[in-house]
């Protein structure tokens, strides 16, 4: 079944491509060949810097994808595996990928513009105040939780330290070959190249782990988090060939490969769905004292982000890749075609945790889960000189999604677990494969953090050309305010913690912005004459769920007593329904006669 899964999920998206994504681009945007792209326009050698289409597709495809379709079907699926393919599926076809392409190519035709700074044009500067503000407060949280999630990666995944490093100065090397590159085939021989130099030292971290120490009262989490904010600083000032394009082009040549493996594991495994097809009311934690069930309405779709709809890469289209397109032509692949690529990997998610995580789950408290299922049946292996108890089949779920609250600690855990399995029937040990997958997870949260890094920046100095502060529209002064602001999110309680208390806003946020984003395509086609409902439909499905997940959460904080997620909510909330209040009136509202006599 889960081979049946991974086939139809491909082809289904081979087609949208080939049949949808060609209605947008030729019907629907009009995209011209022979139009002057920002990146000719405005080429500065900074941030403006036309580019290969393959490049621009690596770039934007690692930075919007993150760990977003991973955590987020890894999660999903307490609900069951059918209502979360379902909407992985649908949503990315029919929503995410018109969001993403619909964004990169009004933000190409105004300069390469954020989408936020836009609106300022197409609707009005009181929009325009609203919508920077929102992606403002959005940006910061992603900094500094992906901060934490790499920190974390690295603490608990120490193999993945010495290769998620070394992809820097590899990175770097190629950036500077590709500038002089006059051929495809010295790009594809240099690719070659960088790409096996980067297995090679996955090889080295799997045999050389790296840990990190405490300093004072400080411990590896918030030294790593330091060290992690100080390199943003420096990926965001450097020009985008030098280390941002070429980092990110090997990131999807390592996810291309990582998909593979997998693919391979799941066409020579095919192993059967122990998940449950759908579970409506899964509990909210193991503790018989904490009482209730988590509802899939609305935080399904609020869960599963990045792997059917998402705010964030409107901003990463309006952001960074904009303004490399070298053809109008390239938008069908980058902004359409790599949001199919994600949802794709997010099916591969769901079937490591729905099936592969079923061949073996590793125990963390044997004699607890065998207190709560004394039927169950554990097994113990040796692994690399240690004993191991596991479970397999439905128990191996079970012992990871019984409740939310396990399944939310285990998440991106389970997901590596359950590739491993399958990856390992290729020939590989099984460590080896979670060194891949931990290199993996920790390298695309790395791209999502250099970009939105970048973004703020970005943004931070449209807010301060608006205001007339022409300081913050120094990239160096707005990359330290956009880290420092990052770092004190973060890092404020001293333990590198700090942001995790805003991760069930910043979901909720997340679709927000996707609604507005689409909001403001719409109002780009209806200036045009051209028909709204491709945007315009998904827009109200986004609005109506990102408003119900905003209430769900407002009435958790205030009973949980969080009153700084609930006022933060609150004003967020408040913001948005101004926008669309704004959007409405300016839409509507008929041009009025002239009252001047004629004559």
């Amino acid at each position: 079944m889960s081979l049946v899964i991974a086939l139809a999920a491909f082809v289904l998206y081979i087609i949208a491509y080939n049949t949808y994504g060609r209605y947008l681009a030729r019907k629907l945007f009009r995209l011209d060949p022979h139009a002057h792209t920002p990146a000719h326009e405005l080429s500065d050698g900074v941030d403006y810097v036309p580019s290969r289409k393959q490049i621009v597709f690596g770039h934007h495809f690692t930075s919007i994808a993150g760990t977003g379709p991973i955590v987020g079907p890894a999660l999903a699926i307490i609900w069951g595996w059918v209502p979360a393919l379902i909407w992985i599926v649908v949503g990315s076809i029919f929503m995410g990928a018109v969001h993403d392409f619909g964004s990169l190519v009004v933000s190409m035709r105004h300069k390469g513009r954020s989408l936020a700074d836009v609106c300022d044009e197409l609707i009005n500067p009181r929009v325009r105040f609203l919508f920077l503000t929102i992606v403002t407060f959005g940006l910061i949280i992603v900094i500094a939780i992906f901060c934490l999630v790499i920190a974390s990666i690295f603490e608990k995944s120490p193999r993945a330290v010495i290769p998620v490093w070394c992809e820097i100065p590899i990175a770097i090397g190629l950036g500077l070959f590709l500038k002089q590159a006059r051929t495809a085939s010295s790009v594809v021989v240099a690719t070659v190249i960088a790409v096996v130099l980067m297995y090679f030292t996955v090889w080295v971290g799997y045999r050389v782990p790296v840990t990190m120490g405490s300093l004072g009262s400080f411990g590896p989490g918030f030294l790593w988090a330091v060290i992690l904010l100080a390199y943003c600083f420096v990926a965001s000032v450097l020009p985008v060939q030098v280390l941002l394009q070429p980092r990110d082009f090997i990131n999807a040549y390592q996810l291309y490969i990582a998909l593979a493996l997998v693919f391979g594991g799941v066409l020579l495994t095919s192993p059967g769905l122990v998940a449950p097809a759908a579970n409506m009311a899964p509990r909210l934690a193991a503790d018989p004292a904490t009482k209730g069930v988590l509802s899939p309405w609305p935080l399904l779709f609020v869960v599963v982000a990045c792997g059917a709809i998402s705010g964030f890469h409107s901003l990463v289209s309006g952001g960074t890749t904009s303004k490399q397109l070298s053809r109008e032509t390239d938008a069908q692949a980058i902004g359409y075609g790599s949001m199919l690529l994600e949802g794709m990997l997010a099916v591969l998610v769901i079937i490591s945790v729905g099936a592969g995580l079923g061949l073996r789950a590793p125990l963390r408290d044997v004699a607890a889960f065998q207190q709560a299922n004394p039927a169950a049946e554990i097994k113990v292996d040796d692994v690399e000189g240690k004993r191991v108890s596991y479970v397999t089949g439905k128990m191996a779920f079970k012992s990871r999604y019984d409740d939310w609250a396990t399944a939310k600690d285990l998440a991106v855990n389970s997901f590596m677990n359950g590739a491993s399995n399958m990856m390992t029937k290729l020939g590989l040990p099984f460590a080896l494969c979670m060194t891949i997958m931990g290199v993996f997870v920790a390298s695309f949260a790395g791209t999502t953090l250099d970009t939105a890094t970048r973004l703020q920046r970005y943004i931070i100095g449209e807010f301060g050309s608006a205001a007339g502060v022409k300081v913050l529209a120094n990239r160096y002064v707005a990359t330290a305010v956009t880290v420092i602001a990052g770092g004190a999110l973060a890092l404020h309680d001293g333990k590198g913690e700090g942001a995790l208390i805003l991760w069930p806003l910043f979901g909720t946020l997340n679709q927000l912005i996707a609604a507005l984003a689409l909001m403001v395509v719409s109002v780009y086609l209806h200036k045009k004459g051209r028909p709204i409902w491709v945007t315009g439909i998904p827009f109200l499905i986004m609005v109506v769920i990102t408003g119900w997940a905003m209430v769900v959460n407002l009435r958790v904080f205030l009973t949980t007593g969080e009153v700084l997620l609930f006022i933060i909510g609150l004003i967020v909330a408040a913001l948005e329904v101004w926008m669309i209040v704004e959007v409405v009136l300016h839409i509507t509202r008929k041009k009025r006669p002239d009252a001047t006599p004629a004559g």
